[in-house]
């Protein structure tokens, strides 16, 4: 009896099928992708909507299968055509982090210099330069969207307020920020009170979507101190370290194998 690699769905329960092997020697849930089409009658409903890969614990039945199930592959080919049909729909890619700056800064000084309550010198600081790499493909980017500013105007029989929230677009100050649009959204409502008449509150809302790449900045502090003839000296080091996420095609060829090799050792 073989074990092949399957593609499947959850069950009504929304449960793993019990026939996917579930062993540390084997996988399953992997390069979930949904079966339906946009724009037609799904042919998977909630909660099996999704198509996984996994290894069955047995042969399908040539007399049928339960409904959890949806195919095998013939071949090693047969498995790698249908992750490119995957990764293309979901826009696979290998993504890779790498430090592209790396900078220091010292600051030292008498431990009496660090104490004072009121700074008034004693200590100094120098700087590196900034030691800059770069990585293997494009830079990362990341697209969002957030509410920026949102205004509640209150009208009442006895007058109107207004009130203000701001909230900037906010990076690292190392990525790179990039197509920037806002859409406004106006709701309006209405209530009556029997007593104080209609209050009308219109609330504005201006949403921020943006690109920015993938940089990100990240700070240590290490502490030393040396102490000659009673007196101490204290040394702080700050490294600043910037990471960059790059991205690659993603290795089909790769992962095909990686699976196959899975299966033939499971039905060696």
């Amino acid at each position: 009896m073989a074990q092949p690699i399957v593609k499947y769905t959850l069950n009504k329960r929304g449960q793993v099928p019990e026939w996917i092997n579930g062993s540390d020697s084997s996988f399953a849930g992997l390069h979930g992708i949904t079966g339906n089409k946009t724009g037609c009658i799904p042919r998977y409903e909630s909660p099996q909507d999704t198509i996984y890969l996994g290894i069955a614990t047995g042969d399908p039945d040539s007399d049928g299968t339960p409904d959890d199930y949806v195919g095998t592959f013939a071949n090693k080919t047969a498995l790698q055509t249908y992750l490119v049909e995957v990764g293309n729909t979901l826009k696979y890619k290998t993504g890779t982090e790498t430090v592209t700056g790396i900078q220091t800064a010292t600051t030292t000084g008498l431990s009496t210099a660090w104490n004072q309550e009121n700074y008034s010198g004693g200590l100094s600081t120098s700087t590196t330069s900034k030691h800059t790499a770069s990585g293997v493909g494009t830079v990362a980017t990341i697209s969002t969207s957030t509410i920026t500013k949102v205004v509640v105007k209150t009208d009442t029989p006895t007058g109107s307020t207004s009130a203000t929230t701001n909230t900037p677009v906010v990076i690292d100050a190392a990525s790179t920020l990039s197509g920037v649009s806002t859409s406004v959204g106006i709701v309006t409502t209405s209530s009556t009170n029997e007593f104080s008449g209609v209050t009308t509150t219109t609330t504005t809302t201006d949403t921020t979507s943006y690109t920015y790449t993938d940089v990100t900045t990240n700070s240590s502090t290490s502490t030393s101190e040396t102490t000659t003839d009673g007196v101490t000296t204290r040394t702080d080091t700050v490294t600043t370290t910037e990471t960059t996420r790059y991205e690659t095609t993603y290795d089909y060829a790769g992962e095909a194998t990686r699976l196959w090799d899975i299966y033939t050792a499971l039905n060696s």
